[in-house]
C-alpha cells in the first residue's frame, strides 16, 4: 500500500527505527515538489537524524556510493551515513547544524566574501578527496539531451535563446576532455548549510565528473559580484584553466535549459528563475562573439 503524501510509510518507519532505535517524531522537511521525500527524525535517545527516500535507483546508488567513498574525507562538513536500504531506496543520515545559505539572510559584503572563501575551500576538498582520472574524448557534456530539454523549455525562452544554446553546445565538440574527480553534482546555496561552520548535504547527483561541474549552479550566486567569484577561487586554491572556462559556459547553458524545463514541469519557480538568469548572463557575457558569428 502506498503511503499518504508526507508520510514515510510503515516499511520506511521500520527500516529507520531498526537503524537508530525508537523515533518519537517525524517532521517532513521535503522540498516543495513531489519527488522530494525527506524527514527529520527525533529519537527517544535525544538524537536527531534525517531519513531520505530517493526517486529512483540511480539517485540512491549515487548518494550511498558518495557516503561510502569520498564524503567521509569532509569530516564534520557533511552528514554521516547510518543505514541504507536499496529495496526501499532509503537512507538514514546524521544531522549537521546550520541553515541553507539560500535562506535570504542579508550579510555584510566582507562576511559574504569570507563565506565564499570557505565555499571554495569546501569545493576543493570534495574534488581532492580522490585522485583524478582521465576522461575519454567521447564523454563530453550531455548535449544529446538538448533536444528533449529544449522541447520542454521552449515556451519560456527569449528570442534567440535556442540558437545561442545550440551554437554554444556545438563548440563543445572541439574542447579537450577534462579529468574526472568526485563531484557533488548539485553544489548550490540551498545545499550548503551555515552555522558558523560550513557543511554540504544531498549527494544524490554525485558522480565522477570534471571539477567545474560543481561551479555550474553555484556561479548563479556570484552573478554581478566578481568579488564573490574571486573569493571562491581564493578558497579553491587556483583559477580555472581556459578549457574549464569554455566548458563551464557550455555546461551552464545545458543546465539552464534543463532547469527551465524541470522548473516549468515540476512547479519549481526557483529552478526556473535560475535557468532564465543563467541564459541571460551567458548571452550578455558572449555578446561580442555572437555579433561576429551573426555577421553584425
Amino acid at each position: 500500500m502506498n503511503s499518504a503524501p508526507g508520510d514515510p510509510g510503515s516499511a520506511v518507519r521500520r527500516f529507520a527505527e531498526h537503524a537508530v532505535g525508537r523515533i518519537t517524531r517525524w517532521t517532513d522537511t521535503s522540498w516543495p515538489r513531489e519527488a522530494s521525500r525527506v524527514w527529520r527524525v527525533d529519537g527517544a535517545d535525544g538524537r536527531t537524524g534525517y531519513v531520505k527516500v530517493h526517486l529512483n535507483d540511480r539517485f540512491h546508488a549515487r548518494e550511498v556510493t558518495a557516503y561510502r567513498t569520498w564524503v567521509p574525507a569532509l569530516g564534520g562538513a557533511a552528514p554521516r551515513l547510518i543505514a541504507a536500504d536499496a529495496r526501499l531506496r532509503a537512507v538514514v543520515v546524521t544531522a549537521v547544524p546550520g541553515r541553507p545559505l539560500s535562506d535570504g539572510v542579508r550579510r555584510a559584503p566582507n562576511e559574504e566574501r569570507t563565506l565564499f572563501v570557505r565555499i571554495g575551500a569546501l569545493a576543493a576538498a570534495i574534488h581532492g578527496s580522490a585522485p583524478p582520472r582521465p576522461r575519454s574524448a567521447d564523454e563530453g557534456p550531455a548535449a544529446w539531451k538538448l533536444d528533449r530539454h529544449l522541447d520542454g523549455a521552449r515556451a519560456h525562452l527569449a528570442p534567440g535563446d535556442e540558437e545561442f544554446v545550440r551554437t554554444l553546445t556545438a563548440r563543445s565538440a572541439s574542447l579537450p576532455p577534462l579529468d574526472l574527480v568526485p563531484t557533488h553534482g548539485d553544489f548550490q546555496l540551498r545545499n550548503l548549510l551555515w552555522s558558523g561552520r560550513l557543511a554540504v548535504i544531498d549527494f544524490e547527483r554525485s558522480e565522477p565528473q570534471p571539477a567545474l561541474r560543481d561551479l555550474v549552479r553555484l556561479s548563479d550566486a556570484w552573478t554581478g559580484r566578481p568579488d564573490l567569484h574571486e573569493a571562491f577561487l581564493t578558497g579553491y586554491g587556483r583559477p580555472l584553466t581556459p578549457s574549464e572556462e569554455e566548458r563551464l559556459a557550455v555546461d551552464s547553458a545545458l543546465d539552464a535549459v534543463s532547469g527551465i524545463r524541470y522548473g516549468a514541469a515540476e512547479g519549481d519557480p526557483e529552478v526556473l528563475a535560475r535557468g532564465l538568469r543563467t541564459l541571460a548572463r551567458l548571452r550578455s557575457s558572449s555578446s561580442p562573439g555572437r555579433r561576429e558569428r551573426e555577421g553584425r
